[in-house]
């Protein structure tokens, strides 16, 4: 698929960058797999990058803060808690928008948030979960978008929370971001970093 779509656009020995963005608790597995998927389009490099952490990107979100990011897929929802931004703590359910009917609702997908976020507040011997809750969850992902869910996460934590804008395409457009900073940065552009610069 990713030959179809994207084969014929690269020049003929281009060697591209790529940004592969994962669910956090997806493990060395899943992202070692995805590297394999992106080889049939010959890059250079391949970085990965929590789903989360593309998101607060998206967000324009201040990392120098604990954060916690709420995103609310087809078939997987997740909680993360960034501090730095660096993962710090992450719960998922094996439950999404797909996966709503008569049989689950919702309102189901805002109490498995909340219930994960109370599992994440009640391990946390810091106080890191609870000063990112009380900036208010940032909520990304398709699920984002529904009322439904979203107001029943509302009713069970009493916080603030913010969606990002176009939630469902956040994760994207972060990696985008990801992506002109590698393009930018001297290990891509092979130039020296200006004087007293951080590698």
């Amino acid at each position: 698929m990713l030959d179809r779509l994207l084969g014929h656009r690269l020049p003929r020995f281009a060697r591209p960058v790529i940004v592969v963005t994962a669910p956090v608790l997806d493990g060395l597995a899943y992202r070692t797999e995805a590297r394999t998927a992106v080889e049939v389009l010959r890059p250079r490099n391949v970085l990965t990058v929590p789903s989360a952490r593309a998101v607060a990107l998206a967000a324009g979100a201040d990392l120098s803060r604990p954060l916690l990011v709420m995103d609310i897929g087809a078939h997987l929802t997740e909680v993360v808690l960034l501090v730095d931004g660096d993962v710090f703590d992450a719960r998922r359910t094996a439950l999404g928008t797909g996966d709503i009917d008569e049989a689950t609702p919702p309102s189901r997908i805002g109490e498995a948030l909340a219930d994960m976020t109370t599992s994440m507040l009640r391990q946390d011997g810091t106080s890191l979960t609870l000063d990112a809750l009380g900036r208010g969850p940032l909520l990304a992902g398709g699920g984002a978008l529904r009322p439904e869910i979203t107001c029943r996460l509302a009713d069970r934590l009493h916080v603030p929370l913010r969606a990002v804008p176009a939630p469902h395409t956040a994760a994207v457009r972060g990696a985008a971001k990801l992506l002109e900073a590698a393009h930018t940065h001297p290990s891509t552009t092979g130039t020296d970093p200006p004087e007293g610069h951080p590698h």
